[in-house]
């Protein structure tokens, strides 16, 4: 049975899990993978609205998933640390390694964007 410590030591994984588990803010960070980006490229790779791209960009930057870089009136976006790419990474090899992950569990379907 865990203790109360250790089920409060897991909030930090669930949250980082919980950005991932969102589809527009996971989007962004694989189109972030390649390198750097504005706003306005996200806009366009990611086929998300300009609110929506700030507003999830917002909350991977609080989370300290993506860090901002102003350049003269831009703003650019990248992953913060290599090891979430190596995150993203694995998460690709273990679906294509294992691709019953994530089926028959109704609970875990993903909604579609429209």
């Amino acid at each position: 049975m865990l203790t109360t410590d250790h089920a409060q030591s897991l909030a930090p994984k669930a949250k980082l899990f919980r950005n991932f588990a969102d589809t527009s803010r996971l989007t962004i960070l694989e189109a972030l993978r390649p390198g750097a980006r504005s706003v306005s490229e996200l806009v366009d790779i990611t086929g998300l609205g300009q609110p929506n791209v700030s507003n999830h960009l917002a909350c991977l930057l609080g989370c300290g998933l993506v860090s901002r870089e102003q350049r003269g009136r831009h703003a650019f976006y990248a992953i913060s640390d290599p090891q979430v790419d190596e995150l993203l990474s694995r998460a690709d090899v273990l679906l294509a390694e294992v691709p019953r992950i994530g089926e028959g569990c109704a609970r875990c379907a993903v909604p579609e964007r429209v």
